[in-house]
């Protein structure tokens, strides 16, 4: 036995590295809610031991989770917390953390049934419950992925196979050199990534056919042009920006009598069908043909979890799918032919222990409480002068201007520069604007009133830096 290798051994037996985690992590939660959300200047200086050149000879695990924890933890970025609004991105629930924890200590990639029998058997009922929450057709299919960037590219791939197959032309064997055209349609607010999908695909975003939106950023439903089955129309439930979603019936319906392909992006809106509440927004999802969605934002599942769900389970595997005399198929569900990856973790772990936690009516509370907040947010800033809220509160987001694009853009630096709660700058129908996206379980109405707070103190540092020069 070489030495590194009983040193690992003996790691594995003594189990005080673990311990020594525990404790950090368990240090982290104490004050992940009070703690600056954006790390110090300090702690980001810090971040400069880590650069050094690869040491010659091992050192001790003792250590190398000391430095981690000691320069890594106070250089992370609280989105734990309830006071991160920005990049639409959630919490973790409590529960989540735990399940991550365990599946990392199992090490799963759920790539095959004989990979993973417990990943396996959790894809198949989460498979069944997220078919049931959104009301989708029940020979839908779920693939889970790292996130709604990779669910849109495997949404749209097996939308590229099924029209090409009708046209007599296997992509797979053929490629796309001399392949019958693809019509592609979609909003002009559609997210950056289905772009990313469309171009990697090779169906060039050039080839798009915009259709313009109305002034919360939803697709024009008169101005989309006449289908056919050649044609992939891309929807979007929740803007990126505005939270706002498409009508779904009325396109669905025009879609349907065309047999045009209809994909929805909906990293984090598509929950909305999950509230009693909401669920008018996402009327008609269940006649689109295949819906992308994140567990990660709205769910607040740890990262990374992107789901891709598809009715036509033909079309997907046959994208998706791989071949080789080593592969073990078994009756049981082999997640691979859902998903472009084999090596994958098993991500469905902390999905399962979210959803088993909370049921139906936990997620609906969790998420409708998210929408309330964001209310409150946007009923709160809209009491001080020079702050213009832009867009109606239908979910998560609020979109908030200054007076000008050079106030909103030194306000929203000052914010950052304040820590009490972070978030990000967009542009809004040619303004520039602070976005503002509620995704933590955390936020509570206590949070809001402090992160509007800083907003106004923000504001006020740049009249009192413009009044100076």
């Amino acid at each position: 036995m070489s030495e590194i290798q009983d040193k690992m051994f003996q790691e594995i037996r003594n189990k005080e590295i673990f311990n020594q985690v525990q404790q950090y992590s368990f240090e982290y939660l104490e004050n992940i809610f009070d703690r600056n959300v954006y790390p110090t200047e300090k702690a980001l200086e810090d971040l400069e031991i880590f650069n050094e050149e690869l040491p010659p000879n091992s050192t001790t695990a003792e250590n190398v989770i000391e430095q981690l924890n000691r320069y890594g933890s106070p250089a992370t970025t609280a989105t734990l917390g309830g006071k991160y609004f920005g990049f639409v991105c959630g919490s973790a629930v409590p529960v989540g953390l735990a399940a991550k924890n365990l599946g990392t200590y199992w090490d799963q990639a759920p790539a095959m049934n004989v990979l993973s029998p417990i990943g396996s058997k959790l894809e198949s009922v989460v498979e069944k419950w997220l078919i049931n929450l959104f009301n989708l057709p029940k020979q839908s299919s779920a693939g889970f992925v790292s996130g709604t960037s990779t669910a849109n590219l495997c949404g749209l791939a097996a939308a590229r196979y099924r029209i090409l197959e009708r046209n007599n032309w296997d992509i797979n064997k053929n490629g796309l050199r001399n392949a019958p055209q693809i019509r592609i349609v979609t909003g002009k607010q559609s997210h950056s990534t289905v772009l990313k999908a469309i171009g990697i695909l090779g169906l060039g975003t050039e080839n798009i056919e915009w259709v313009d939106v109305d002034n919360q950023g939803r697709i024009i439903t008169e101005l989309i042009p006449e289908l056919d089955e050649n044609t992939i129309l891309i929807l979007q439930a929740g803007n990126v920006n505005s939270g706002a979603f498409d009508d779904f019936e009325k396109i669905c319906e025009k879609a349907k009598k065309t047999n045009t392909w209809v994909h929805i992006d909906g990293a984090f809106g598509l929950w909305a069908e999950v509230v009693n509440d909401l669920k008018y927004l996402t009327k008609g999802i269940n006649n689109a043909t295949s819906w992308a969605v994140d567990g990660h934002k709205t769910l607040n599942t740890p990262y990374d979890c992107g789901i891709i769900l598809c009715s036509d389970q033909e079309a997907m595997t046959s994208a998706l799918h791989m071949s080789g005399s080593y592969i073990i198929e078994s009756v049981e569900r082999d997640g691979m032919f859902y998903t472009p990856e084999m090596s994958r973790r098993a991500r469905i772990i902390e999905l399962w222990s979210i959803m088993k936690y909370l049921g139906k009516n936990g997620i609906d509370e969790m998420i409708l409480t998210m929408h309330q907040r964001a209310k409150q947010f946007a009923e709160e800033i809209g009491k001080i002068r020079g702050f213009y809220v832009e867009n109606d509160i239908v979910f998560n987001q609020v979109i908030v201007r200054c007076d000008s694009d050079k106030i909103t853009e030194q306000v929203l630096s000052n914010i950052q520069m304040l820590r009490e709660c972070w978030l990000g700058g967009s542009m809004w129908f040619g303004k520039k604007v602070m976005r503002v996206s509620i995704c933590s379980w955390a936020t509570t109405k206590n949070d809001i009133t402090k992160s509007v707070k800083s907003f106004e103190k923000a504001l006020e540092l740049e009249i009192t830096n413009a009044n100076n020069v």
